[in-house]
This record gives structure tokens, sequence and C-alpha cells, in this order.
């Protein structure tokens, strides 16, 4: 675990080396190598750090909201509830600009996620896998709505492509959106210790003197602006959210504050990987990245089943 943070690191360096290599191999005599990069291959790159960052500092907030480690936006319906805003202004307005179908898909992520958080309340701490099961159905419920409209409308297409996220369209000028990330995971930093005293419980937090309710509601805004951009632009992860938080957490303790560096830059190395792996292990066709991660998220959750028969922090 302690040679976490340097591998990540060369796994980014290789990331940038291997699409330095695609491009020289790719290019023919109408694009240039350095056109190629810049057009191509660096922003697809920057678009799989910037994602995977972003959803990994997503889980890290919805954790502590509901003081819970096995939970993440794929488990909250917040992806599900991103994806049937998008498919609403789909059918409404089918023209509208990304900027427009971003804010309406983090309208409908912060209303999907205050859902959740409400069913939250209900639900009886004393096993904690009972509320990401809670989470799985009411995700499911959404799921299922957004597959039946969007099979009425004739959109299945569309609805496939948010459902699995990759890279392979993201080109400059259409991953620009994911940059809104680096400037919610600064406001994440800053806030850090608010957050930390989200995760102790509603009482212990007001007793230290803390706006329990408008530290919530800031984080329910980020996780859906988070959520809605990464689905915009590249599609649903899932497992970023929870996998991260929880190695990172294993490795250097709950100091929140020191730790959300590091569960941006796993979260960013990981997907980035997956994406790599994607492109390799049966080229020259190319797997979706949220495949490849998928597989490997979802072992990652059963050793984290198995290892952590306390996994609630409250």
């Amino acid at each position: 675990m302690r040679l976490l943070l340097p591998g990540l690191v060369l796994l980014a360096l290789f990331g940038l080396s291997l699409a330095i290599g695609a491009a020289s191999v790719g290019s023919g005599g109408d694009l240039s190598l350095a056109t190629l990069l810049s057009v191509s291959r660096l922003p697809r790159t920057c678009a799989a750090l910037l994602a995977g960052a972003g959803l990994a500092l997503a889980g890290v907030v919805v954790q502590q909201a509901v003081q819970n480690r096995f939970v993440e936006p794929g488990l909250t319906g917040t992806s599900e509830a991103a994806m049937l805003g998008l498919l609403a202004i789909t059918l409404l307005a089918p023209g509208a600009t990304v900027g427009w179908k971003m804010t309406i898909a983090a309208i409908t992520a912060m209303a999907g996620t205050a859902g959740f958080l409400w069913l939250a309340r209900y639900v009886p701490r004393s096993d904690p896998m009972l509320l990401p099961l809670v989470g799985l159905i009411y995700g499911g419920i959404l799921g299922a709505a957004l597959a039946w409209i969007a099979w009425m409308t004739d959109l299945m297409q569309y609805v496939g492509i948010w459902q699995l996220g990759e890279f392979s369209g993201v080109v400059q000028g259409r991953y620009e959106l994911l940059w809104i990330i680096a400037g919610l995971g600064v406001v994440l930093y800053l806030l850090a210790d608010r957050f930390t005293l989200l995760g102790l419980g509603e009482a212990q937090a007001r007793s230290l003197g803390l706006d329990y309710r408008q530290t919530r509601a800031l984080g329910l805004v980020i996780v859906a602006a988070i959520t809605a951009v990464v689905v915009v632009t590249v599609g649903a992860f899932p497992f970023v959210g929870l996998v991260v938080p929880n190695i990172v957490s294993r490795w250097r303790g709950d100091n929140l504050r020191a730790n959300l560096p590091v569960v941006a830059l796993g979260g960013a190395g990981l997907v980035l990987a997956a994406d790599i792996i994607g492109r390799v292990v049966i080229f020259p066709y190319e797997l979706p990245a949220a495949t490849i991660f998928a597989v490997f998220g979802s072992a990652v959750f059963l050793w984290l089943l198995f290892a952590s028969p306390g996994g609630s922090r409250g």
C-alpha cells in the first residue's frame, strides 16, 4: 500500500506515453503528431483523470453524509436520476446545448440523491449492508423508469451510451466541462473539516457547532454536479466512489483533509488504468473503461465485505 501514490503517478505517465505512442502509430499524412495529441490523445487522458478524481471525491462526500463506507453515487440513485434528466431534456429540447443538459442532469441528480438521503433516515444502522441494499433497490427503480421511458420513445441507444462510461468519443471541445470537477475538488478540500464533522452524525456535528443541514445540502450539490458532468460527458462509472475512498482510508486512516488529494489521485489513476487496459486488451478493438473498472471494483467490493464486517461509521 505504501507504493500506491508513486505507482499512480507512474501510471499517469504511462498513460501519457501510451497516448503519444498511439498517436504516432495512428497518425497519417493529414494530421501531425502534435495536432493529434492536442485534439484527441491529451483530452482523452485529461478526461479519464478528471472523471476518476471527481467520482472518487463524490464517493467520500456521500459516505460522510450517511456515515456508511459502502455507498457511493452509483448506489444512491444519483447516476440514474442524472440520466433521467438527460432523457427528459433530450425529449423536450433535442437541440439543447451541453451546458443546459448538464444543468438539468445536475438538478435531477440532486433530487434523486435527496430521495436516497430521505430513505436513509428510516434505515436501521445496526447492519451496514442494509443501506447499500436500499440504495441498490432505489437506483433499480429509477433505472427501470429510465429504461421504460427510453423504450417507449425509441431512445434505448442513448441510454446505453450514458450507462456505459467510455472515452473513445472524447476530443478537444467535448470534454472541457469535466474541468468543473477540479474547482469542486478545491472547494471540498477547503471545507474538509466541515465534512469530517458531517461524518460524525447529526447530533455530534451540531454539538460541535456545525450547521448540519447546510453542510449536507452543499455536499448534495457537489455530488450531483460531479455525477452530472461525468454522465453527460463520458457516461456512468460504477464502484469508483466506493473502492478508492475505502482503499485510501485503510492505508492512511480517516484524516479527511490529508486523504482528499490521495483519493482524487487514486480515482484518477485507476480510471486511467481501466481506460488503458480497455484500449490494449483486445487491440485494435476497445472495451469501455467502465466495464474494466466494474470487474475490478466488484472484486474489491467483495473483499471489503469480507474484510470489514463493521463497515458503518455510525
